[in-house]
């Protein structure tokens, strides 16, 4: 059985295999036989009367919940964990902003003073004044907004969202408030016995949705490009063989890039790298694992910065390279087995946030502005440290590595944003479709479907934002790069090499949702037609995680068709399918499609964006 797509990880599955251990693809094959009623979203242990499941003999819960509603309840639970944490992103970024503006952390600057300036403006800051008491004027805006009270309208979403999609959400009830407050009353809504009615629960949903993408993720990304630096089109390394075992490697693993960026610029110091070379070492290097990883990658060509090993199905395998001295980890998706690995292979695990923590690890170095730089200290120490226990080691690392162009931001898009739209007037390109996805197993290989699905898209002449774990599955797979123009169709290849891009723009990390959303909005304004018109739809091929969840229902309210695959655990709630598949597109013009194959997936994709051309009259 081929358990990935990529060269790298088949290689290093068969030496973690010869050596006894189990991963993620053997625990994924004990796991196949499945509760059919969790598949279909018909379960529920919330109460003590439980678990009740729906079947046909009961079509009530023993509380008297139905399919519809417990299907829904179910997933909100779900929406409300990923809208968690990304808000959670979001306060570290503001409470990181803030640190900077009072001088209370010399590991971070305002390095996009543009950037700054614009989001001040578009919050109604007034900039003439200090760059630094602007930036705290800012933080304390976006603080305030995510905090403010569910009843009172976000003023943040009010600023980025476009004027006929609030139209239609305030006539729906569901424009929102703060996040943290939609959080609380989603949360309360979702126990026993509250709300129980799936529509109102869906209504919810939407309203945190929409509150965690133009709110949480938006102002997180603006204030990353405000700190770190705006994205710009460069080029970059990707897989695994971007391991060096001659040097001390310190892997970065997560969604918040704090400490990864004040771990590059400590180690970006001559003094630094002296400490490595006097023990064997020639230098000190910072290697990307998923979205962390991709932060980095995104803004910076860095000679400590050796690029992206891939998503989060690469973690264990890397570890047995033998090349790996610390492995650090953020918030969220470090795998509960590295322990295991680490204690085989010989690496440091590093929780950097006092929320990450797993089976034999339960201390970190949390992370704050005020410490971070002391934080980085600590970590290259303990990295040198061990370096000195392995660099004899014999080391076994695929000798894959693939470069790539990365970099794509609204504000690249925008130079040529009318050239863009001119090729899909002509019809040279027929539309565009955001992939913003994870990557899971279980509807095939290890990112299979998410590059063959980019791969039939393309060849549609078709357009691909990608985004997330698949972004990493998209770079490995190698449609990032100027040479994927030649498995375009021949009106997409022409513009690629026209504009020297790829078919497939790298544009960032799941938390980009929010920016993507943005860009939308922009070329809706432009065409002077609400979001539902444009020839856009979101896909997330192999959706993965409570996040992902949050994602999709907020594309659906933003007036997007949305692909979704695995099929999510709704399909025994018939109601529920119908709301989000058919009568939801009436009220919103956004709706859900289910399907598996990517083949399949491509063909309904482009019947959709026809569709959509047809009405717009190109």
């Amino acid at each position: 059985m081929s358990y990935s797509i990529h060269e790298s990880v088949k290689e290093m599955y068969k030496i973690v295999k010869e050596e006894n251990l189990k991963s993620v693809f053997d625990r994924y094959e004990m796991q196949k036989s499945k509760c059919t009623f969790c598949l279909q979203g018909l379960s529920c242990q919330l109460c003590s009367m439980g678990p009740c499941r729906i079947t046909k003999h009961s079509e009530l819960g023993a509380c008297g919940i139905d399919a519809d509603a417990m299907a829904m309840r179910n997933m909100l639970h779900r929406h409300i964990m990923g809208a968690s944490a990304y808000t959670h992103h979001a306060i570290e970024a503001v409470k990181t902003l803030k640190a900077v503006a009072e001088d209370r952390t010399n590991a971070f600057e305002i390095k996009d003073k543009d950037k700054l300036i614009w989001f001040a403006k578009k919050l109604g800051i007034d900039i003439n004044k200090d760059i630094k008491r602007i930036a705290s004027e800012v933080a304390d805006f976006v603080w305030n907004d995510l905090h403010r009270d569910s009843l009172e309208e976000s003023k943040l979403v009010e600023i980025f969202a476009p004027k006929k999609r609030i139209e239609i959400w305030k006539k729906l009830g569901i424009f929102p408030g703060g996040v943290l407050h939609e959080i609380l009353d989603s949360a309360t809504s979702a126990m026993t016995n509250i709300d129980t009615n799936y529509v109102s629960l869906a209504k919810k949903g939407m309203r945190l949705a929409i509150a965690t993408c133009l709110a949480s993720q938006l102002s997180l990304e603006i204030i990353q490009d405000i700190l770190f630096g705006t994205p710009t089109p460069h080029e970059a390394t990707v897989d695994m063989g971007i391991i060096d075992p001659a040097y001390v490697n310190i892997v970065v693993n997560g969604h918040e890039p704090f400490v990864a960026y004040a771990l590059l610029k400590y180690i970006s110091n001559e003094s630094v790298q002296e400490q490595a070379r006097k023990v064997g070492a020639k230098g000190i290097k910072i290697i990307g694992s998923i979205e962390t990883g991709q932060e980095i990658l995104q803004r910076i060509a860095n000679k400590y910065f050796a690029g992206l090993v891939g998503n989060w199905i690469f973690q264990e395998f890397i570890f047995a390279t033998r090349a790996i001295d610390v492995f650090v980890m953020d918030m969220n998706c470090s795998l509960p087995t590295l322990k295991e690995y680490a204690d085989k292979y010989n690496v440091k695990l590093i929780p950097v946030n006092r929320l990450v923590r797993m089976r034999g690890v339960d201390e970190g170095l949390e992370y704050k502005p005020e410490c971070v730089m002391q934080i980085a200290e600590e970590i290259v120490k303990i990295a040198i440290e061990n370096f000195k226990n392995r660099r004899n080691n014999s080391h076994v690392i695929p000798n894959r590595k693939r470069k790539v162009i990365v970099g794509f931001s609204i504000e690249t898009i925008e130079s040529v944003l009318d050239k863009i739209l001119d090729a899909v007037v002509k019809g040279d390109i027929k539309g565009l479709v955001a992939l913003v996805s994870c990557t899971t197993l279980r509807n095939g290989p290890h990112d299979y479907n998410t590059v063959t699905l980019a791969k039939e898209l393309i060849k549609r002449d078709i357009l691909i934002l990608s985004m997330g774990c698949g972004n990493a599955a998209l770079q490995v797979g190698g449609l990032t790069t100027l040479d994927a123009v030649d498995e375009a169709g021949s009106r997409l290849r022409l513009v690629c090499k026209r504009f020297g891009i790829p078919p497939v723009l790298s544009f960032g990390t799941c938390t980009d949702t929010g920016r993507v959303a943005y860009l939308a909005r922009i070329v809706a304004d432009k065409l002077n037609v609400d979001i539902p018109d444009l020839p856009i739809v979101a896909s997330a091929p192999e959706y993965m995680e409570q996040k992902a969840t949050i994602d999709a229902i907020f594309a659906i309210a933003y007036g997007l068709t949305v692909h979704v695959s695995p099929i999510p655990p709704v399909l025994g709630a018939k109601g529920l399918v119908k709301l989000l598949s058919e009568d939801v597109e009436k009220l919103l013009g956004g709706k859900l499609i289910l399907e598996d194959d990517p083949v399949k997936a491509a063909e309904t994709i482009e019947r959709v964006i026809l569709e959509k051309r047809k009405k717009l009259g190109i």
